[in-house]
């Protein structure tokens, strides 16, 4: 039997698969960016693939805290995008 790893939901803060998450990531150079693949380098934080979590992250500023430092609006409504792009 196959080990599934789990990670937290940073909006929601369940614990699921990590193949149910959506992944941003912070690039050394300070970009903040979605990652469908999960490999891109950098400092990654979890939401889960609802629109509901993906929307408390701009509402909270929830990437603010995650990475500690501050994320602007437009990476926000970027994210937002982005993922309802890929949807």
């Amino acid at each position: 039997m196959k080990n599934v790893p789990l990670r937290m939901c940073i909006a929601c803060r369940e614990m699921k698969p990590k193949t149910e998450l959506v992944r941003v990531v912070r690039s050394k150079e300070g970009e903040i960016s979605l990652d469908f693949t999960g490999k891109k380098n950098g400092r990654g934080a979890y939401v889960c693939g609802s629109e509901d979590c993906i929307r408390k992250l701009g509402k909270a500023k929830l990437l603010n805290r995650t990475f500690s430092a501050p994320v602007a609006d437009e990476v926000y409504a970027g994210i937002v995008e982005a993922y309802l792009a890929k949807k």
